[in-house]
């Protein structure tokens, strides 16, 4: 395990990392998960062998610390990723991200163009104010001081054993303020990033999710859509052939 300071105050944000080949990939979670639970198994898979890979924890998530006056915020946690990929050693990195995840990635790539090369996005929330079936919509429907003291274990009842098993290592703060942040949105907003990047972008949407709102506009700015036959929101879990596909470019 690693660790790089993310907050100028000593707090760092940590991750696992497998040796090999650059350009390294970087798996970054969404919204309440921690990285190797959601991507491990991908990064194992032969197709994929023998590339350098980081597994990230977004601060407030997993192993990284967790301090209660940050903002986590759309780019509060790109300027951490930043600085794990800086202390890394870094530059022109593949970047696979999920939900929440992907859209720190879009910012990311917005802020320190330098650092991606490629983007992977599974289910990244491109949009503010994402509709109510949304996971982020369940938290943020609680005043800060409310979810912490007592609504996020209601939450943890209701996501599902699934994600509560990686929600319940979120501190819960942090885990409110990162709602409200990727609700809210980035500046340029994310779906404008993506669609003005001008690298290899690969956008992951399950089957079972619906039709992604949008796809013409990002397939003409060059997007690589996959609809991904089978799966739902966490396509690397429900269809982890077709995901490895598209890491490795093959699909």
């Amino acid at each position: 395990m690693r660790q790089a300071e993310f907050d100028g105050k000593g707090s760092c944000i940590r991750w696992t990392e497998t040796p090999g080949e650059e350009p390294a990939r970087v798996y970054v979670h969404g919204l309440g998960s921690v990285s190797t639970v959601y991507h491990a198994h991908i990064a194992a898979r032969p197709e994929l062998a023998g590339r350098r890979s980081l597994f990230v924890d977004l601060p407030g998530h997993g192993v990284s610390d967790r301090p209660e006056d940050f903002g986590y915020t759309l780019e509060d946690h790109a300027d951490a990723l930043a600085a794990a990929l800086d202390a890394a050693d870094l530059t022109g990195v593949e970047i696979v991200a999920h939900s929440m995840g992907g859209s720190v990635a879009l910012v990311l790539a917005h802020r320190r163009p330098e650092l991606v090369s490629r983007l992977v996005l599974t289910e990244a929330n491109l949009d503010a104010s994402p509709p109510a079936t949304a996971g982020s919509t369940w938290i943020d429907a609680y005043e800060e001081d409310d979810f912490v003291a007592g609504a996020h274990a209601r939450v943890l009842e209701k996501v599902g054993p699934l994600w509560a098993a990686t929600m319940r290592l979120a501190d819960p703060r942090a885990l409110h303020r990162s709602a409200t942040g990727l609700r809210r949105g980035s500046v340029p907003m994310m779906r404008a990033i993506l669609e003005g990047l001008s690298i290899d972008r690969v956008y992951l949407q399950g089957e079972l999710s619906g039709e992604l709102e949008g796809r013409k506009m990002l397939e003409a700015t060059g997007v690589r859509v996959v609809t991904v036959p089978g799966a739902g929101h966490n396509v690397m879990l429900d269809n982890p052939d077709a995901f490895v596909a598209a890491v490795a470019g093959t699909e």
